[in-house]
């Protein structure tokens, strides 16, 4: 029993380490499964009603796959739909009751699977566009120095730079390029990086256009303030990241260590008791 402890124990470990750096094939893999999901959802359900926040959640994760809001709730009901058979193996290992508790959460958890999944790739898209932010803001305020204009500057950055704040930044040239106010493009940029820097950058452009205030002056003091910003974050999680280490250390390779020990010990305890004596 110590040994099978031992070996679950790294067994997690190593899983967590693995899924920290996927794949090129494992997704692939989630794509198919998640194309399934939809297909499956859709049958089931076509016409769910979908929450409010599900639209902003899309656009904050960057649309994954073109996914709108129909696609995402058949997702859902979908997920849904494969974990409740999926928690069977799992509900005949558990012991007493539990086995029935799992098998009827199962379906929910595989409900709010995709809004996790959601989340998750939103976080993501979050950290790169505030690593661009700075670099990016440097290299618009050079465009506009130059006398393009501000929707003209915004699309040829993001032209010439790649990452999720390149092409959100090209999506708003090309909008202006075709007619569309400056106002309503960075809304539309608005909803979909909804971060605190962003939001602040596109209240001082909006300012700049209206008021007629040089716009390189303000870009230089919003990059100063970007790179503050992103300086202060990566302090905080440097601070957070020590607890984290030291409390994957006390829960999961303590334990496996002390398991193996005392599997060790019993072992050879065992051993001695059934030796013949000399």
């Amino acid at each position: 029993m110590s040994e099978l402890l031992a070996f679950a124990s790294a067994a997690l470990g190593a899983w967590v380490l693995g899924s920290l750096a996927p794949s090129g094939r494992s997704r692939r893999a989630r794509g198919r499964l998640v194309a399934l999901c939809v297909s499956l959802g859709r049958r089931l359900r076509p016409s769910a009603v979908a929450p409010r926040e599900l639209e902003a959640r899309i656009a904050a994760a960057g649309v994954p796959g073109g996914l709108g809001v129909g696609e995402a709730m058949a997702l859902k009901l979908g997920a849904a739909a494969v974990a409740a058979p999926c928690s069977v193996p799992l509900a005949a290992v558990l012991p007493g009751r539990l086995g029935i508790v799992a098998m009827a959460l199962a379906p929910a958890g595989g409900f709010m699977a995709p809004d996790l999944w959601l989340t998750r790739r939103g976080r993501r898209r979050a950290d790169a566009i505030r690593r661009e932010l700075p670099a990016m803001l440097d290299l618009l305020r050079v465009s506009v120095e130059s006398g393009l204009s501000l929707g003209a500057a915004l699309g040829e950055v993001g032209c010439r730079t790649r990452g999720p704040l390149a092409r959100e930044w090209l999506a708003v040239g090309r909008a202006c390029a075709l007619g569309v106010p400056l106002a309503v493009a960075l809304a539309g940029l608005r909803r979909r990086a909804p971060l605190p820097e962003v939001e602040a950058l596109c209240s001082a452009l909006g300012r700049a256009a209206r008021h007629g205030s040089p716009l390189a002056a303000t870009l230089e003091a919003q990059a100063r303030h970007a790179r503050l910003a992103r300086r202060r974050r990566i302090q905080e999680q440097a601070a957070r990241a020590a607890p984290k280490i030291q409390l994957v250390v006390a829960l999961l390779l303590v334990p496996s260590v002390l398991l193996l020990v005392a599997a060790a010990l019993a072992a050879a305890l065992l051993g001695g008791r059934g030796g013949s004596p000399i």
